[in-house]
């Protein structure tokens, strides 16, 4: 479907289920998943970093995939599943990756500790309890220019302990 909004700009209708519930919104054919989840849905967790794929802040999960939203086009989220970062915490509290983030002090600025969560948490959905060097790989797509990776690894070596001993 195709819709017109009041500046004249040819729009399509997408439809998607975005962490759990099912949307929809308007989006030109040149806009970014990134900026339809910011600007579309005000949901502004997912951070823009690069805009050409190279950070991960924007990291998003879509039809069980990882991807860069800053990559993918919001008519594409048609009929897909997406979690983005307010996806990852249950209601009224947060996810064991959260709380390890920040028990480890694994954040400064802020700008890539959601992609980094978001693609840990896909990490620990296929591999509860990663190695070391298996989180570093995992996480190799995330850049960090605050922290340096250390406090972001152990938190995530955190978090699949905290997930392992159901606290």
């Amino acid at each position: 479907m195709v819709a017109v909004d009041a500046h004249s700009t040819t729009k399509v209708v997408v439809e998607a289920t975005i962490n759990g519930e099912t949307v929809q919104f308007l989006a030109e054919p040149r806009q970014t998943l990134l900026e339809c989840l910011r600007d579309a849905l005000s949901l502004t967790g997912t951070k823009e970093g690069c805009s050409d794929g190279n950070c991960g802040a924007c990291n998003v999960v879509m039809g069980g995939y990882l991807v860069n939203s800053c990559l993918v086009l919001g008519v594409e989220a048609n009929g897909q599943s997406i979690t983005t970062i307010e996806g990852i915490a249950p209601v009224g509290g947060l996810h064991p990756l959260q709380t390890a983030f920040l028990e480890e002090a694994a954040l400064q600025c802020g700008i890539c500790t959601p992609g980094f969560i978001v693609s840990a948490s896909e990490l620990l959905k296929h591999n509860p309890h990663p190695s070391e060097d298996q989180v570093r790989f995992w996480l190799s797509g995330n850049l960090c220019r605050c922290t340096g990776y250390d406090k972001i690894v152990r938190a995530v070596m955190h978090a699949s302990d905290i997930m392992r001993v159901g606290h």
